[in-house]
């Protein structure tokens, strides 16, 4: 490989793995404090600027619940999401991470009854799973798939 396309090659891997692997980000105490009291705090890299704005703008019909904000917390919490989102990834329907390209890619081996287990219950409950997702690790080395 010559050394141009090797540098290219690199970076694009880098830029692959940072998009992909900043799962770890620290995580802004407001969005912790605000969203993860209802669910893990998702890594904003799992969708698009444009799907986080438009769920911090709909929050009064957050997936069926009123999530609601004070307006400056909305603000805060929409800007830091908007500034770590992915650069690369599609929006998916109904701005949707388990429907996204790169969730259904991720998770295509997961048996489908899987989903339906009392301790699972939906895709969006990725806590069932995986075990580090509070800290936001989602590694497969840290998977348990409850029975």
């Amino acid at each position: 490989m010559k050394p141009a396309a090797l540098a290219l090659s690199a970076a694009l891997v880098t830029a692959a793995h940072a998009d992909e692997g900043h799962l770890r980000l620290s995580l802004l105490k407001a969005y912790q404090q605000e969203c993860a009291a209802c669910h893990v705090a998702y890594p904003p890299s799992l969708l698009p600027a444009a799907s986080w704005k438009r769920l911090m703008n709909n929050l009064p019909q957050h997936f069926g619940t009123d999530a609601s904000l004070d307006p400056a917390a909305v603000k805060t919490i929409s800007g830091w999401l908007e500034a770590n989102a992915s650069k690369r990834a599609a929006e998916p329907p109904q701005d949707r991470i388990t429907r996204s390209a790169w969730f259904q890619r991720e998770h295509d081996e997961v048996p489908r009854d899987a989903w339906q287990r009392p301790s699972v219950r939906n895709a969006a409950n990725c806590a069932a799973c995986h075990t580090g997702a509070s800290e936001g690790d989602y590694s497969e080395r840290r998977v348990r798939v409850p029975r």
